[in-house]
């Protein structure tokens, strides 16, 4: 029984933690992107990427003010969109997905490569504090709770931790309900006429390239928040924290909790990393396979999960199925 409390206890903590409230941020991004638009974007990963570096390097490398250091990394999330937009939007949606992924990883390899190593620290990253007070000082600084531990019945945190939670949710909230406002305005109800059937919306008078080209911008902004929190939470960033693997959780926290759905991407969030979590520990308390073989076994959990909810459940635990039937 104490074994199982244990297990319970580290996935609930899990399921609200730093690591969830990322990928809800990123699977909000999706869900404007995939579950409105009906845009298959592969490379979310990328524009946490360079949300995360456009913080870190213009703060650590280049002494930028830290609020200002977030309005770069959320620019140079825009700036990926239109560069990743323009050439392909006006072509088939599966052009979107092999540019969004060939792109993420290119990026990733700039910034690991050693040759960009004064700017981006090449594959070691950028910690806290190179070349100055660090991009997460005045992030810490900004903590109203005194160091310690702080419980919560099942719950524990650092004050670091708290810190990072209760803004992080609180980031949450607050986009879900501009994405809720949006997609109730005309605005919203074009691109969801556009993934339906982007031909009757442009019959209509609409310029559907344009607002793909916005959904791409605001679904892409999310992402580089997402890897802005990502980015303070671990106070350090390294290029390898931004593998392809990271978009297809974030699309299986969207699928899990249902695409096109509001709050979908939060109950994703939530549900995937308690069972991921839980999972986990449950192998390692049951010592059933050797502990080197425990991350392998996460991945294929993911890839089972996706199979089944594809098969029995395509529309999620609050999706409509007739919101999954895209533009053929």
């Amino acid at each position: 029984m104490d074994a199982l409390v244990t297990i319970l206890a580290g996935g609930l903590n899990s399921a609200i933690g730093p690591t969830a409230i990322v990928f809800a941020l990123a699977a909000i991004g999706l869900n404007v992107h995939y579950g409105y638009t009906g845009l298959l974007n592969f490379g979310q990963v990328g524009f946490m990427l360079v949300g995360a570096y456009g913080l870190g390097i213009s703060v650590s490398i280049y002494g930028a003010p830290f609020w200002v250091g977030i309005l770069i990394g959320l620019g140079a999330s825009v700036a990926l969109a239109l560069l990743l937009g323009f050439p392909t939007l006006r072509l088939r949606a599966d052009y979107l997905a092999i540019s969004t992924i060939a792109a993420a990883e290119i990026i990733r390899f700039m910034i690991r490569s050693t040759g960009a190593r004064e700017f981006t620290g090449g594959p070691f990253g950028i910690p806290s504090n190179v070349g100055g007070p660090g991009f997460a000082q005045t992030w810490h600084q900004m903590n109203p709770f005194p160091s310690g531990r702080y419980t919560f019945g099942w719950l524990q945190f650092t004050h670091t931790r708290l810190w990072v939670v209760i803004v992080g949710w609180g980031l949450v909230a607050l986009v879900t309900l501009v994405v809720w406002l949006l997609m109730r305005s005309p605005w919203g109800r074009v691109l969801k006429s556009i993934r339906e059937d982007e031909d009757a919306a442009r019959a209509l008078g609409k310029n559907v390239f344009a607002y793909k080209m916005q959904a791409l911008i605001l679904g892409g902004v999310l992402g580089g928040l997402a890897g802005i929190v990502l980015a303070l939470n671990q106070a350090a960033i390294g290029p390898d924290q931004f593998l392809p693997q990271l978009t297809f959780f974030a699309y299986a926290v969207l699928i899990l909790g249902g695409a096109a759905s509001i709050f979908g991407p939060i109950l994703g969030a939530f549900v995937f990393w308690f069972l991921l979590s839980s999972v986990e520990r449950a192998l390692l308390t049951a010592d059933v396979i050797p502990t080197a073989t425990i991350g392998p076994a996460r991945l294929a959990f993911v890839g089972v999960l996706l199979v089944l909810l594809m098969a029995f459940r395509p529309q999620g635990i609050l999706g409509n199925k007739r919101e999954m039937v895209l533009d053929g």
